[in-house]
């Protein structure tokens, strides 16, 4: 059965992604849902759970009440495709190859390719995340293992992608970042895989809040590519 409600407090996609983990750490609830733009919750539960329930559960700025309308909808029913979703980070991805093919086009190097790749990738990330901080850091410990254990980590992660961006471009301690690349985007790579095999419906950090994208294999794609990249400058492809 489903649960219909009106929450009060929302502003933002980083209050619907904490609702959302909120609730679905609650046992009796089978799934929740949070629909931004209505600010309205949907909740998929077996039995019927009263809305103070739900409330203990919410930090004090979210308050509840009954959702009077309600259309009952399937959750994903007028949802864009994930083609629509991921159509920027494609975008920019596209961006980022043909900027650093140009800068090789007229004397190719695959080497200097893949650092001017790895650096602007970085550097426009970073950029994406530093448009809303405070919404990255809230949001980025949803799926990463690190950034959950240590919050100071999800703060200080678009100052250290500034930092390997920089690295790369100006070529500059070129395998301590690579080695770092490793660490910091397979241990992100591993929260990211639970997210996809536990089904979860979180949106993914990667581009800060200012962009909305679910979190998707593309993620996971993204992420192995820079992990390849990174090996393959270590192993002198």
């Amino acid at each position: 059965m489903e649960q219909h409600f009106r929450i009060h407090g929302m502003s933002c996609s980083s209050c619907k992604a904490l609702i959302e983990e909120s609730l679905n750490d609650f046992e009796p609830l089978l799934k929740a849902h949070v629909d931004l733009e209505e600010k309205h919750l949907i909740l998929e539960t077996s039995t019927p759970i009263a809305i103070e329930q739900l409330q203990q559960q919410l930090p004090d700025k979210y308050q509840l009440e009954p959702f009077e309308t309600v259309q009952v909808l399937p959750v994903d029913k007028g949802n864009p495709s994930k083609w629509r979703q991921l159509k920027p980070l494609f975008l920019i991805f596209l961006y980022l190859f043909s900027a650093s093919i140009a800068r090789h086009w007229s004397i190719w190097d695959t080497s200097g390719f893949m650092l001017d790749f790895m650096g602007l990738f970085y550097i426009v990330f970073s950029f994406f995340k530093f448009l809303d901080l405070k919404g990255f850091a809230q949001s980025f410990p949803m799926y990463d293992p690190l950034a959950k254990r240590l919050p100071a980590y999800a703060w200080g992660y678009p100052f250290l992608e500034t930092v390997l961006g920089l690295c790369f471009l100006i070529r500059v301690q070129i395998e301590t970042a690579l080695w770092v690349t490793i660490a910091l985007l397979g241990i992100t790579t591993v929260g990211v895989f639970r997210v996809l095999l536990n089904k979860q419906q979180i949106r993914c950090a990667c581009l800060g809040t200012v962009l909305q994208l679910p979190m998707t294999e593309a993620t996971l794609i993204e992420n192995l590519l820079m992990i390849g990249m990174a090996v393959g400058m270590l192993a002198g492809v």
